[in-house]
């Protein structure tokens, strides 16, 4: 780890900053986006091949990309191959103390090893490195120094510029872990693009919790056949509130003589109606022509956002005009979206 070095970003000194912890807060982020632009800078520059044929040795692999380093690295690597692995690059991490007690086993002559050392002399990663030499696996390194060991053996190096600690005493990994976690997520992001990996791969590595919920199309929770609350255009208003009251939904749907939606007739459209001749007017005076739709295609999170935003409770799903289903708010709240 590099000694620290004076911070050139001033923190702001008015009233609202100025206690101890809060100075001390903006020297950590100052110190470690200074390290970020040194990154960047490098990647733009004379690092940039190597990032190159890092992301093309890893695309091309037959086998799984493991992870491995020890303390801090350690515990970034884990981070990075869970990174990897949710984003369609298949990845594990291996801690390289426990690679020297039988885990090496792990790792297949298919696979490629990715191993994160600040200093590069890291001890415990000799015998993943040997093994990793010894049959020939693919072996990339994430450090700060060329000419270590860590560096020497490797197929490609991932050098990362030697960046101030935000630590005072220069000992405690935090600008190093920030660039290690950094140049990680660039990797994999990388590789996702390079993948045209796209949210419905996303989902079927995530298909728990809120995350996955939100990756739901609406096309896999709508209501469809005779659910869809629809009236043909010229009906009485008696009949539409009859359909609106047993389909449930809050709404009712206009469609004309072919089957296209025309219009839609909410509860706040029945109130704003709501006078004595209202059950011997026609849907059509009461609809709310070119109502909002969405595809069966749209995810669950943006469905929930147009319902917000338009203070609803219900959307069409619709191509072409032709109606197709129809999502409500307690479907969104039952899969977990909102």
């Amino acid at each position: 780890m590099s000694q620290a070095l004076p911070i050139s970003a001033s923190p702001r000194t008015d009233s609202a900053s100025s206690s101890p912890s809060i100075l001390s807060a903006l020297r950590t982020i100052a110190t470690e986006a200074a390290g970020l632009e040194a990154l960047a800078e490098a990647l733009e520059g004379e690092r940039a091949e190597a990032f190159e044929r890092v992301v093309a040795r890893i695309a091309a692999m037959t086998g799984r990309l493991i992870v491995t380093g020890v303390g801090k690295s350690g515990h970034i690597g884990a981070k990075i191959a869970a990174t990897f692995a949710s984003t369609g690059t298949p990845a594990f991490f291996v801690h390289a103390a426990e690679a020297n007690h039988g885990d090496l086993g792990m790792i297949g002559r298919d696979d490629m090893v990715l191993a994160l050392s600040w200093s590069g002399e890291t001890a415990e990663l000799k015998g993943i490195v040997d093994y990793a030499r010894r049959f020939r696996i693919p072996l990339v390194a994430m450090t700060s120094r060329e000419d270590s060991a860590l560096g020497r053996n490797a197929d490609d190096i991932l050098l990362l510029p030697r960046a101030a600690e935000a630590c005072p005493h220069g000992l405690a990994p935090t600008t190093s872990t920030t660039l290690q976690v950094t140049l990680g997520d660039a990797l994999a992001v990388a590789l996702l693009e390079r993948r045209r990996f796209t949210p419905s791969d996303f989902r079927v590595y995530h298909p728990g919790g809120k995350l996955g919920a939100s990756l739901v199309k609406v096309g896999d929770i709508m209501h469809t056949g005779d659910e869809l609350p629809l009236v043909a255009s010229g009906t009485a208003m008696a009949e539409a509130i009859i359909v609106m009251s047993r389909k449930g939904f809050g709404c009712v749907a206009v469609v004309d003589e072919g089957g296209a939606l025309l219009g839609l007739i909410t509860d706040g459209d029945l109130r704003r109606h709501l006078s004595s001749d209202l059950l011997a007017k026609t849907v059509d005076e009461v609809m709310t022509e070119t109502p909002k739709t969405v595809t069966r295609e749209t995810l669950a999170m943006a469905a929930l956002e147009t319902i917000n935003a338009s203070n609803i409770t219900a959307l069409m799903v619709a191509e072409n005009s032709m109606p197709l289903g129809i999502v409500h708010l307690h479907d969104l709240l039952r899969i977990g979206v909102a």
